[in-house]
């Protein structure tokens, strides 16, 4: 099994000079540290507008930066919000294979679409179009990435003439691609369209099963790709604070991880929020104590308790598990040191087959990619014929110079026919 750290960059109110730098300063330390002790992915979130929950509206920014000081640790988009009125997809296209060049073929394209009215209505991405809205955009930033040149299209939600999208990125045809997952049915969604299950669901490892059950199997036998390749895995979150005290651990922790599910209940489901006013922190402490606890099935224990719950995981059969670690008011040095804990105590013994593991599976998983691939409905290149030729902006006007001027000139010769006939 993989492991991967996960970042909403949250920061509760009240909020004091520089404590936006601090946190942004402190979770690339912690991202340089996870890939020095072997964590295998980092992944960071695109929100906007989700004050004290989510202060991470420019991913592309902070992974590119983590990407000049790390080494090996896979840099996750977790995920890139793919409607257009987020992203434009040539966009989207452009900076992820920039960020794969820069990562050296590093980046893991992980793709959503929000259910937060605070971001949708924002830009103005109508929910009921959302999900469609996702997958037009997933399945032409995935032709801009791979074809030279990208075609063209006229869509429902975006248009854009034949033009080649560049630059390519490293991993061609293009970064494995991820979609986030919120309930079994977004599961099977990933599924049927043959990409990596992104899921924050935060489910304990009993329904985890029946999750990943349900994706290998839709995986197999129903799958057509959106993309031009498969990414058959299936990512799970969960919390984070291990201490060699299972009460440390849980004063270290619990309360960052109880922040987190109430700001998400906040801006998701329950709140009523007043853009730079409201104060989740503040409401948070009236209802902390009537929050449950659940430690130890959340990640939050000893290292032999993470163990017994991270099995659970491994015999569901998930490929990877994302810890919640910076949450709340969690505090950087807890953090960095129940990571280092982490990679001494637990990690080697998940790691000790995982290569096994991973070409068993895909000598598994070859035959049903395959089938997969060929009921794909590919986009059509075009003819040599039929690329087009685009004028420079320069030319085109002195071309209409000249056109108005010999129009011109015609109309005076006409004149002045006219006139000797006269």
């Amino acid at each position: 099994m993989k492991f991967g750290v996960f970042y909403e960059h949250q920061l509760p109110r009240p909020w004091a000079d520089g404590d936006e730098l601090r946190l942004f300063q402190q979770a690339l330390d912690q991202v340089e540290l996870a890939d020095r002790l072997g964590i295998d992915h980092a992944w960071e979130v695109e929100h906007h507008f989700l004050e004290e929950y989510s202060h991470s509206s420019a991913p592309e920014v902070f992974l590119a930066a983590c990407s000049q000081r790390t080494k090996r640790i896979r840099l996750g988009h977790g995920i890139c919000l793919m409607p257009p009125n987020y992203n434009h997809p040539a966009r989207v296209a452009e900076r992820i294979a920039t960020l794969d060049l820069v990562s050296n073929g590093r980046v893991e394209w992980g793709t959503g679409e929000s259910a937060a009215l605070l971001e949708l209505g924002g830009y103005n991405v109508p929910v009921g179009e959302k999900r469609s809205q996702w997958r037009e955009a997933v399945e032409q930033c995935a032709n801009m990435m791979a074809m030279s040149p990208y075609p063209g299209f006229e869509g429902q939600y975006f248009s854009m003439p034949c033009r080649n999208v560049v630059p390519k990125p490293a991993q061609r045809p293009h970064p494995p691609l991820w979609v986030a997952c919120s309930n079994r049915e977004t599961i099977k969604l990933a599924a049927r369209f043959g990409v990596g299950a992104l899921t924050f669901a935060f489910v304990d490892p009993a329904e985890a099963k029946q999750w990943v059950d349900d994706y290998y199997r839709i995986l197999r036998e129903e799958c057509v790709p959106i993309g031009h390749a498969v990414n058959a895995n299936v990512a799970m979150v969960t919390g984070f604070s291990v201490h060699r005290d299972a009460e440390e651990a849980k004063r270290r922790g619990m309360d960052g991880f109880r922040f987190f599910s109430y700001a998400l209940a906040h801006h998701y489901r329950t709140g009523l929020h007043v853009p730079g006013r409201t104060d989740i922190w503040a409401q948070f402490e009236k209802a902390r104590d009537t929050m449950p606890e659940e430690g130890a099935r959340r990640g939050i224990g000893t290292p032999e308790q993470m163990r017994a719950h991270l099995r659970g995981f491994q015999e569901a059969g998930v490929d990877q598990v994302v810890f919640l670690q910076q949450g709340g008011r969690n505090r950087h040095e807890h953090i960095c040191e129940a990571m280092e804990l982490f990679a001494a105590e637990v990690m080697p013994e998940f790691r000790e087959k995982e290569a096994a593991r991973q070409a068993a599976k895909d000598a598994k998983l070859a035959p049903c990619i395959e089938a997969a691939m060929r009921r794909k409905q590919w986009m059509q290149p075009l003819g040599e014929t039929a690329i087009p030729t685009v004028v420079a902006l320069g030319r085109a006007i002195t071309d209409q110079g000249r056109a108005r001027a010999n129009n011109l000139g015609a109309l005076a010769e006409s004149d002045l026919g006219r006139t000797a006939a006269e």
